[in-house]
């Protein structure tokens, strides 16, 4: 048996995918040998991700833009996958947010609704249609990107763990709709150092930092190896599963 993940001749979409931690499973995914879809709001940012696959990797690589929070959108992006590539293999639902707010009560239930909406109802559908079109076919395997605020609930994160909550639920429960030939797992990431993370305060972030057992935030090639094992017949027997990825936080 080969070692080497071999993705070859699979198609993989990525949601989010255009940056942070959705921007390295994309080209996670092409280095193994997958096409790949670069799906997210901002076409110009797929575009640039996706020129970088082609030329890093030879891969064929697709840009395409979407909201992950607008059902309609939806069965049209599917629809654009499948003739362009005739088939999805991996969906990777990467795309989330997590917008602040002061205090609980300032949580207005238009910003709820639409954190559930991109973050929950969003990769719910998309699974939905990717999934029964993969079970139709030949299978494939489905990645929720979750995080421990699932498990791990601050005060300023209530909608967004809500709502990942939600996510781990329906990563077991989909598992079981999709049966034998689809597997649906998540990877339930920690704190990652994206370029999100350049507006944090890092000194306060490093006292936190130094609670984990790593000592450190991740660095965002850091979920590539999940993702590439849960993409990839060496997780052949791992569905309906929550894969915790966050250095050991407390």
């Amino acid at each position: 048996m080969s070692v080497a993940v071999d993705l070859s001749g699979k198609v993989a979409l990525v949601t989010g995918g255009s940056r942070g931690l959705g921007r390295e499973m994309v080209l996670g995914l092409a280095a193994a040998g997958a096409d790949v879809v670069v799906a997210s709001r901002d076409l110009a940012s797929c575009e640039k991700t996706a020129a970088e696959v082609r030329e890093t990797t030879g891969r064929r690589a697709l840009p395409v833009s979407a909201h992950v929070g607008r059902w309609e959108g939806l069965e049209a992006l599917v629809d654009t996958v499948h003739a362009e590539f005739g088939r999805i293999d991996v969906l990777v639902n990467n795309a989330g947010m997590s917008p602040r707010y002061d205090t609980v009560a300032d949580v207005s239930e238009a910003l709820f609704d639409k954190v559930l909406g991109v973050n929950l109802k969003g990769p719910f559908r998309l699974a939905a249609l990717v999934g029964t079109r993969m079970a139709a076919a030949e299978g494939g395997s489905i990645i929720n990107v979750s995080s421990t605020g699932a498990v791990r609930p601050r005060a300023d994160i209530v909608p967004y763990a809500a709502a990942k909550a939600g996510l781990n639920a329906v990563t077991v429960g989909l598992a079981h709709a999709f049966g034998s030939t689809v597997r649906v797992n998540a990877i339930m990431c920690g704190t990652f150092l994206t370029d999100v993370s350049a507006a944090w305060d890092m000194e306060a972030f490093g006292r936190r930092a130094a609670t984990f057992a790593l000592g450190r935030g991740g660095q965002p090639s850091e979920v590539v190896g999940t993702a590439l094992y849960l993409a990839s017949d060496w997780s052949s027997f791992t569905t309906g599963s929550v894969i915790t990825v966050d250095g050991g936080q407390p």
